[in-house]
């Protein structure tokens, strides 16, 4: 999983190619439930390119994709928005794979 230091490095998966940006905060319970499945989801995926993004870090891009809940997740392909799962409510290892796989 990449995980960017700067709005530069956040750019560039984005920009090209099918990407899921998982947006993440340590403080975030919810984010701390489904990490531990994080690898399993990405290995099932190959096709994406996963970019974790720290809210605390990245504030203002959690404000340009309307992000309110942690954690959240946007599908980018070729810099547009495909899909997104996006809640205030935890979300369970199926849940996301589920979605993923019905982009």
């Amino acid at each position: 999983m990449l995980v960017p230091k700067s709005l530069e490095e956040l750019a560039v998966p984005i920009e090209s190619g099918k990407t899921i940006l998982f947006f993440t905060a340590d403080w975030c319970g919810d984010y701390v439930y489904i990490k531990h499945a994080m690898p399993e989801i990405e290995a099932a995926f190959p096709e994406y390119t996963f970019v974790q993004v720290d809210r605390d870090d990245f504030i203002a891009v959690c404000q340009q994709w309307d992000v309110f809940g942690i954690p959240s997740f946007i599908a980018i392909e070729d810099g547009h928005e495909v899909g997104r799962f996006v809640s205030k409510n935890r979300k369970t290892k199926e849940e996301i794979m589920t979605f993923i796989s019905e982009l």
